[in-house]
């Protein structure tokens, strides 16, 4: 699949359109028959539910996407349902989840910005650019993009994961954590290293990048080496953390996620072994 963003929708419709719909930051799903779950995809002004807002986003292979909002809470269709996107990370196609999380931003941010933050009047979108307009002011407010940093800390054969105190269910993964203002991205990796689990590093590197649209991060991955110190966990952001081995490793992220592709790289280079599936 290829998708082109854009944010004018074109004169002529020559396809039906895909919509990606969402309602109280959920997604709209079909269930079908066999239980296999499938983004909604068609036009939500045909259910009668009230649509608080829709943007152009724009073409997956030829085809226009919107993404809309719907008003209220009235009942959704027979065999239709609500799931919040994360919960459709390895369950739908991963370019297709791709888009559905564009649209996640998109809308999220058509949200947030309906009024100036600086003069409190209303806004309006801007026709040459993806941008939210104050007429009365000028402000203009793009897309946010949150960058945080992500990364493999290594000793040796051992890799450190951490269990956060955001992870619902018993997993650990390698640290993460929000770029501040006025910090470069290396930086953000010693100061979070050092906040949450109290041991330096060195020998940062460029891993890779992901968008993470929960609702607009994107998650900039390096590895970094031990230093010096002790693990001493930050409680209020760690649970537990230590050294693992290719031989012992606990529950980890799914493959979809950069976390998982820092763990296999890893268990690629530093040890003989293959990831766990």
């Amino acid at each position: 699949m290829e998708f082109i963003p854009g944010h004018i929708p074109p004169s002529e419709e020559t396809q039906i359109p895909r919509w990606f719909v969402f309602r109280a930051n959920k997604i709209m799903v079909r269930q079908a028959a066999d239980n296999v779950i499938k983004l909604y995809n068609s036009d939500p002004k045909k259910l009668n539910l009230g649509l608080l807002g829709q943007q152009f986003l724009g073409l997956l292979d030829g085809t226009p996407c919107f993404a809309a909002e719907l008003a209220g809470d009235n009942s959704l269709p027979e065999k239709t349902a609500l799931h919040g996107l994360r919960e459709l990370l390895g369950v739908v196609n991963d370019e297709l989840f791709a888009v559905a999380g564009y649209a996640n931003q998109i809308i999220h941010w058509d949200q947030t910005h309906q009024y100036c933050g600086r003069c409190g009047d209303p806004t309006r979108d801007k026709k040459d650019e993806r941008a939210k307009i104050c007429f009365s002011c000028g402000l203009i407010n793009y897309p946010r993009v949150t960058p945080a940093i992500i990364v493999a800390v290594i000793r040796g054969d051992t890799i450190l994961l951490a269990r956060s105190t955001r992870f619902r269910s018993n997993y650990f993964s390698v640290l993460a954590g929000f770029v501040e203002p006025g910090e470069n991205l290396e930086d953000c990796v010693k100061r979070e290293i050092k906040e949450e689990v109290g041991i330096v590093v060195q020998n940062i590197r460029y891993f890779g990048s992901q968008p993470w649209p929960f609702p607009n991060s994107l998650m900039v991955g390096f590895t970094a080496e031990y230093k010096s110190g002790e693990i001493s966990v930050d409680p209020s952001e760690i649970i537990h953390a230590d050294w693992f081995s290719n031989r012992k490793l606990p529950q980890i992220p799914g493959k979809q996620t950069i976390a998982r592709r820092l763990i296999d790289w890893f268990l690629k280079t530093h040890t003989r072994f293959m990831s766990q599936e």
